[in-house]
């Protein structure tokens, strides 16, 4: 198979970011100007009306018998702009996709695993961050990355203070003084869990540092952004990349190998929230908060099923027809690792009232995000892949 080249040198080259919409008439008119954007992208400044739509050239590879050559065509980008930071975590790559999907042009942020397909920054890095709002002039930000892990906040706090708190307080400033609309991704571990459910006036007591720290950044960002949001969620599952990712998925295989007897725990009520679900809940935010700038302060959202994590475990073994004889129910209360609220459910009737809202039955999206990871279905990937 042979590569043929394509229209020029400059096309070939990836473009890893694609941060403003422009025309190829304002691309040739500006190449006199001098003024660039970060990456390469030349750019006018002179954003579109609400509501319109873009033009810009896309690389694509266009495949015929014995070759392969990278083409420029036309791709209608969308003018509603979100750049999602932690896109690459569980909620960041459904927050991403969620947009993208409708008639957003969203750019996604990461750090670790970022390239290629996300743009690589530092949320602890200022003129980082700076630089890619004032390039990119986002309309909307969801703010998705956080260390969110209890036990690992406890060990880390001064590393995990700055990424929770000093990132997000840096956020609310850079959206505030280009009058993007930021949304906070918060926790239902601002609560104690003594007096549920609870409402967003409720006054939080946060019973761990991870709590305490997503508190310090709901403040940060509510002081330094008046026209931003909250967004407080529980635990969340979804489409994982590994079990690991999630909580509530991190149990498949405890309950897929029932050869041996597991504890589960059978105290703390949870409320498992579809990744998917609370995406939607962001993305229809915004879209209010375009029509209306009054939608702004703190907001709830939940899945409505309360389980224990023993509840869920047995859950998802009849969803795929697994035994649960060897599930074990741990009544008491933990007694190793950070402090956890025994029951944080999270009245939702603030976003409810406006008409925002998606919730995917827990035995559905159980099934959706665990398929693969069925062991049968691992060694059959395994063997014949």
């Amino acid at each position: 198979m042979s590569w043929r080249e394509g229209p020029s040198r400059a096309s070939r080259t990836p473009r890893l970011s694609r941060l403003r919409s422009q025309s190829a008439a304002e691309l040739r008119s500006e190449r006199g100007s001098g003024r660039r954007s970060r990456g390469g992208r030349w750019r006018s400044g002179r954003p579109r009306p609400a509501g319109m739509v873009g033009r810009e050239k896309e690389l694509k590879i266009r495949f015929v018998p014995g070759q392969c050559e990278l083409v420029e065509e036309d791709a209608n980008i969308p003018n509603r702009r979100v750049l999602i930071t932690g896109a690459t975590g569980l909620l960041g790559r459904a927050v991403y996709k969620e947009f993208n999907e409708n008639n957003w042009h969203a750019v996604g942020c990461g750090y670790s695993r970022a390239r290629p397909k996300f743009e690589r920054v530092n949320l602890l890095d200022s003129i980082g961050v700076h630089d890619i709002i004032q390039d990119f002039q986002p309309h909307v930000i969801v703010h998705c990355a956080a260390e969110r892990r209890p036990d690992v906040v406890e060990s880390q706090a001064d590393v995990v203070s700055q990424l929770n708190v000093t990132a997000s307080e840096n956020l609310a400033k850079e959206a505030a003084g280009i009058g993007a609309f930021l949304i906070y991704i918060s926790t239902d571990y601002v609560f104690d869990g003594t007096n549920p459910p609870y409402k967003e006036s409720d006054a939080p007591n946060p019973l761990n540092l991870y709590g305490k720290t997503k508190l310090e950044g709901e403040k940060a960002v509510l002081d330094n952004n008046e026209g931003a949001a909250v967004l407080r969620i529980p635990v969340l599952y979804g489409e994982v990349e590994k079990l690991e990712e999630s909580a509530v998925t991190v149990m498949f295989d405890k309950v897929q190998f029932s050869n041996k007897s597991a504890n589960m725990d059978h105290w703390q009520q949870r409320f498992p929230t579809n990744i998917k679900d609370v995406a939607s809940v962001c993305r229809q935010l915004s879209e209010k908060r375009m029509l209306d700038p009054s939608i702004k302060g703190t907001f709830h959202w939940s899945g409505n099923e309360q389980m224990t994590k023993y509840e869920m475990a047995c859950t998802i073994a009849d969803a795929f027809n697994l035994p649960s004889s060897h599930l074990r129910p741990i009544t008491d209360s933990p007694v190793v690792g950070a402090l956890r609220p025994r029951n944080a459910q999270l009245d939702c009737s603030k976003l409810e009232m406006l008409g925002i809202g998606q919730r995917t039955p827990f035995r559905v999206g159980i099934r959706e995000s665990l398929w693969p990871f069925l062991v049968d279905k691992r060694w059959r990937q395994t063997v014949f892949h």
